[in-house]
């Protein structure tokens, strides 16, 4: 990701002493220990012109729920101001960059999963299959049922192993049958959680995240 930011002309800075944004923690009922993580996030992350992550999850997280959390706090106004700053990476290629031609070279051919935090949290659907549509070599080709969930949504794998590892697998199927070899998304996480039922399925089918693809050929 900072690759392709930085060849877009942007000054990157990646801070080592960053944590998580506090989702895990949130979602799961602890919102007094996540409210330390994401004052974390706030002090981390102040000081830039934009935040940009390679997941919308994450994004999603800062930008819907970050106000709920400091409502009536010092740092509302700052939370605020964080959530109007942060962008999922292919959002920010084209909306604010406007840019999605990055002479990227990858032979092959691809199918692309949306995953639940770009689709309904980020409202990112076009802007991923716009980049992918300028990378010279790769075909994209659409799979059934693109919009369902892979089935990770973070503890609920954990909570509900089987419904979430036969979601996997329903969306491993109709992945390879588009005849693609890759997969490619916006969201380690839901990358994570495809390979995982791809590979115990013995499946030959590959992933990989937006950002590597749009990496590749330099």
């Amino acid at each position: 990701m900072v690759k392709v930011l930085e060849k877009a002309g942007c000054t990157v800075s990646y801070n080592t002493k960053q944590t998580c944004c506090g989702q895990p923690a949130f979602n799961a009922g602890f919102w007094g220990e996540a409210k330390e993580v994401c004052s974390k996030f706030l002090n981390d992350f102040s000081g830039s012109d934009y935040i940009v992550a390679p997941s919308a999850s994450c994004i999603g997280f800062v930008r819907n729920y970050y106000s709920k959390l400091f409502e009536n706090a010092p740092e509302a106004a700052l939370a605020k101001k964080t959530a109007e700053r942060a962008f999922e990476f292919s959002e920010f290629l084209i909306h604010i960059l406007k840019k999605d031609d990055f002479g990227a070279v990858f032979n092959g051919k691809a199918t692309y999963h949306d995953s639940c935090a770009a689709l309904r949290e980020c409202k990112v659907k076009k802007e991923p299959r716009q980049l992918l549509g300028k990378v010279q070599g790769l075909e994209l080709v659409e799979m059934n049922d693109v919009e369902t969930c892979c089935g990770f949504g973070g503890t609920f794998a954990v909570k509900f192993e089987p419904i979430s590892i036969s979601m996997g697998d329903q969306k491993v199927n109709n992945a390879v049958a588009t005849g693609a070899e890759y997969l490619i998304s916006t969201d380690m996480s839901c990358l994570m959680h495809i390979d995982g039922c791809n590979k115990h399925k013995g499946s030959e089918l590959k992933v990989m995240h937006l950002a590597d693809v749009l990496a590749s050929g330099w």
